[in-house]
């Protein structure tokens, strides 16, 4: 079965640098420059994602392997049979769904977060 995962949040990528300074004062805090650093937050997310999808394959897996066995029939032709596979198949409607639910909402938080935040220390100070 395959599925429509909405997007991962995006890793560090080599090379990749913070956002450029300009003039708007939200970047620029008192007109000191600004020492930036990748999100935590963000990272964390980056990580949540990497550790969910592992085991939604998994299960996703495990499902489908019965499913795939109960519809053949070499392995059985009753009226026990169709039955069985509309229970596995409510089971994997089931499972999309929380795919779904638990990946969007990975994805969202990820949209609503920056990948750089201004950093406590490092940035130059007078009198520092």
């Amino acid at each position: 079965m395959s599925y429509a995962d909405p997007p991962a949040p995006r890793r560090l990528q080599p090379g990749e640098t913070p956002p450029a300074a300009s003039g708007n004062a939200l970047l620029v805090p008192g007109g000191q420059a600004t020492a930036w650093v990748f999100n935590p937050e963000y990272e964390r997310l980056v990580t949540l994602w990497d550790s969910v999808m592992p085991e939604m394959r998994k299960i996703s897996e495990l499902l489908e392997q019965p499913y795939t066995m109960a519809r053949s029939t070499d392995t059985w032709n009753a009226a026990v049979a169709q039955r069985y596979i509309e229970k596995i198949s409510e089971w994997r409607t089931r499972l999309g769904l929380y795919r779904q639910a638990v990946l969007t909402a990975i994805s969202d938080e990820a949209a609503d977060t920056p990948r750089w935040v201004p950093s406590t220390s490092g940035a130059p100070h007078a009198y520092s």
